[in-house]
């Protein structure tokens, strides 16, 4: 589905977003195409509630998808907003949050207008998986630091540009164990962190940590890792005060 390019930034890649509306329909079968995600999903949980009180804080989701992290987040007590740019996906979102009984306010719309409208709105802000998907990672960023909060946290996942990832997560995932549909990545938008890192400082943050996130498909599990070279985590603050909770 065509997004009408007068209501929304054009940060995105229609290319990009039938991809993932193609998968739709199987986010949520945990031995799907998102079965990696799902392996994937606690350890990103974990990073961020060791780093937010989570009951009670308004926590924006930016590229929700289907809605996996935004429900873990809602279970956890957290006022979720989740946004994405895939009417399919963000309508399953809606029917699963229906049967799971846990309530995120979805919407379809690019983080940049959410910016314009909400700025200074959230106490923590994930996007998950996300940045290496669109043309300008860097505007993203930006609107993400505009939307937090003084003393409000943002946690980004995405994938290291070396020949480690490149050989893991393209060739070994997409086309050797097919973990993934071929496809799914562009090893040329992969992001190193020292680029994440600019752009969080023109985004006036605070850089505060960066993890690897090993997957084991063997095992289909996930976890932390000090070796950055394929999956990380990485969160900063904005300056200032957090407002008490």
């Amino acid at each position: 589905m065509n997004l009408p390019r007068d209501r929304v930034s054009e940060n995105y890649d229609q290319a990009e977003l039938d991809k993932f509306a193609a998968l739709a329909n199987r986010w949520w079968d945990v031995d799907g195409p998102q079965k990696p995600l799902h392996a994937l999903n606690p350890v990103r949980l974990e990073y961020v509630a060791s780093r937010v009180t989570l009951p009670g804080a308004r926590v924006l989701d930016v590229g929700c998808g289907g809605g996996l992290l935004s429900e873990s987040l809602a279970r956890q007590g957290a006022q979720v907003t989740a946004i994405d740019l895939a009417p399919e996906l963000v309508k399953v979102a809606r029917l699963h949050g229906l049967e799971s009984g846990l309530t995120v306010d979805y919407r379809v719309q690019a983080v940049e207008d959410l910016a314009a409208e909400q700025p200074g709105s959230f106490d923590a802000i994930t996007c998950m998986e996300m940045l290496e998907h669109v043309p300008d990672p860097a505007a993203i960023v930006q609107a993400c630091g505009s939307l937090l909060k003084p003393g409000g946290w943002l946690f980004l996942s995405t994938l290291n540009r070396t020949p480690a990832a490149f050989a893991l997560a393209v060739v070994g995932a997409e086309y050797v164990a097919r973990l993934l549909p071929k496809g799914t990545h562009h090893y040329k938008d992969f992001i190193k962190p020292a680029e994440l890192a600019a752009w969080l400082r023109q985004a006036e943050l605070q850089l505060e940590d960066v993890s690897g996130m090993r997957y084991e498909p063997w095992r289909n599990k996930a976890r932390l890792s000090s070796r950055t070279a394929v999956n990380y985590l990485a969160c900063a603050t904005k300056p200032g005060i957090a407002d008490a909770q």
